[in-house]
């Protein structure tokens, strides 16, 4: 029997952070969220969506991803005669771009999926562990006594790795003061998020004095051909992020030389199965990868977590406990063991949404019935 169509509730949600998160482009002191629950015959499935209110680091924003969903995605799927994962994919091939719309949507359809088969999506993607080492991801702090002791407590709690987020006027500094006073053993990242230009060559130059794990995106993310001459002059490895949106632009950017190494999020390249796709690329040409994160709610982080799993991850993930970021999730917590998060087991994302929980922190819920539905919109032609 094929797989019906019921309904989708797209939650909007806006949960408090324990503490203000700063990057070069934003200060967030709140998670505001997509959530996309799809019940297919009698299955919910759910998906995080990691737009943002505004188009700040994404071209795709929440308000626009909701439309999209309404207006045209829901009316595709619900047509298709049979609704399934590998047709959903085929299907939003008609949907130009929009890889966060398009993770989610895969990703309650998906989850549902593996639901009804009983399979664990760390299963489904290929998962070779059943914990995996995490690290912990910092925001600009307003001083260096601050992040000094912000990066002992996250030591102590036992993460693997620290990455600090950086700008110009704010790198040097700080990354040399951590260096400092944790010593050359530990491992130590710098997140740059498109912050500088080609005119700062001679300046990042100077990063490599700080033995580096590596420099994740300083330029921006279209400019592949300036980060494959910066890996040419600079011994520090050059991580690549927000320049690979899928399979095409992670191919691209490794034959150009431009990685040493790829951030896979799945929600930036389109979902779980696109995420596989370049960690086997990479994989293959010897290019080591790893997961971050966007300060998911417990369903992203679940999602994340099976596919950090995968044997081509090969440094700690910005995944996290979930008190990294919230006092209280909408799905059980997250414990930090031994610099460790467990991978779920369970079917599909294998977590199990708080209902009241997330009624607390929903802003507004629309409905989508599939007798609701309008006719899917005509093709372009």
């Amino acid at each position: 029997m094929a797989a019906a169509f019921e309904f989708a509730r797209i939650h909007r949600l806006r949960m408090p952070l324990v503490t203000p998160f700063r990057t070069s482009m934003a200060t967030e002191t709140h998670r505001e969220l997509l959530l996309l629950q799809l019940r297919v015959d009698g299955v919910d499935g759910w998906a995080e969506c990691a737009a943002d209110p505004e188009p700040l680091y994404y071209a795709e924003y929440i308000g626009g991803v909701a439309d999209l969903l309404t207006t045209r995605v829901l009316p595709m799927i619900g047509a298709l005669p049979r609704l399934t994962s590998a047709a959903v994919a085929q299907c939003l091939t008609g949907v130009p771009g929009n890889p966060l719309l398009k993770a989610v949507v895969s990703g309650a359809v998906l989850d549902a999926e593996l639901k009804r088969a009983a399979m664990p999506l760390a299963d489904f993607l290929g998962a070779t562990r059943s914990e995996v080492p995490v690290g912990v991801s910092i925001g600009i702090q307003p001083d260096i006594g601050t992040l000094l002791t912000s990066v002992e407590g996250y030591l102590a709690e036992g993460y693997q790795r620290v990455k600090l987020k950086i700008r110009p006027g704010a790198d040097l500094e700080p990354l040399r003061a951590v260096r400092r006073a944790f010593g050359d053993d530990l491992a130590l990242q710098a997140d740059a998020n498109q912050a500088y230009t080609t005119a700062d060559v001679t300046h990042l130059r100077r990063f490599d004095e700080l033995g580096l794990q590596m420099l994740e995106q300083p330029f921006p993310a279209e400019q592949l051909l300036a980060h494959a001459r910066l890996t040419e002059v600079i011994d520090t490895p050059v991580c690549l992020d927000e320049s690979v949106t899928g399979p095409d632009s992670a191919a691209t950017a490794l034959a150009l030389g431009a990685a040493s190494i790829v951030n896979i999020k799945p929600a930036r390249v389109g979902g779980y199965p696109a995420a596989r796709a370049i960690h086997d690329l990479c994989r293959s040409q010897g290019v080591p990868v790893w997961c971050g994160g966007v300060l998911e709610s417990g369903v992203g982080r679940a999602g994340n977590l099976a596919l950090a799993a995968l044997p081509g991850f090969t440094f700690p993930g910005d995944i996290s406990a979930t008190r990294r970021y919230f006092a209280e999730d909408i799905t059980a917590a997250f414990e930090l063991t031994d610099g460790h998060l467990t991978v779920p087991t369970g079917p599909g994302l294998g977590v199990s949404v708080d209902l009241e929980a997330l009624r607390r922190f929903t802003v507004s819920t629309t409905e989508v019935t599939a007798s609701s539905l309008p006719a899917p919109s005509p093709a372009h032609q």
